[in-house]
């Protein structure tokens, strides 16, 4: 059911977009991080589900779980990783983010063991908002050489908190071309 004033959010898996969608998708987020979103950032939002407002056909926010592999602990975690968060800037300040926040932390909680993200300056408040929570140790990557530390990533990944979780080991995701966090 629709309520006047909240909007829908529809979640399409990134195989269900065909061409015309991804363009006008991608269009969307190259618009709303004024140019500083490439091709990498594009590829890490694909595979999973895209969160999806539009207005008259044409999307307006934006946002996509994917899943990846960390490591924690001596634990390999199944982790929804939260991407290409994004709302037209015409169309800001409306509760888009949050609409599209809240369908993300429901297939988090449904189907991940973690929630996930690296936050931009600019959307770090909704993050914490939200109650994510910033990640306290020292992040890595598991590369093609071996686990390499992090450090310009530290104090910049948030979690969804989960009972038991210690936020202050090493976290490692997994590797990807571009910004790996």
């Amino acid at each position: 059911m629709e309520y006047p004033g909240v909007p829908t959010v529809r979640t399409v898996p990134t195989a269900d977009l065909d061409p015309g969608a991804r363009q006008a998708i991608r269009h969307l987020l190259d618009l709303a991080f004024d140019g500083g979103f490439d091709d990498h950032d594009w590829d890490h939002a694909q595979g999973g589900s895209h969160l999806l407002i539009t207005h008259d056909g044409v999307p307006v926010a934006h946002g996509a779980v994917v899943q990846r592999r960390f490591l924690l602990g001596g634990r390999t975690l199944r982790c929804g990783y939260v991407e290409a968060v994004a709302v037209h800037p015409a169309w800001r300040r409306r509760g888009l983010a949050s609409a599209v926040m809240t369908e993300a932390e429901r297939l988090i909680d449904g189907g991940f063991e973690l929630g996930a993200l690296s936050a931009s300056a600019a959307g770090r408040d909704l993050y914490l908002g939200r109650g994510w929570v910033v990640w306290q140790g020292p992040t890595a990557v598991l590369s093609p050489g071996g686990v390499v530390r992090t450090p310009e990533d530290d104090g910049g990944t948030l979690v969804r908190p989960v009972p038991g979780l210690d936020v202050t080991g090493e976290l490692i995701c997994d590797w990807r071309d571009g910004d790996v966090w």
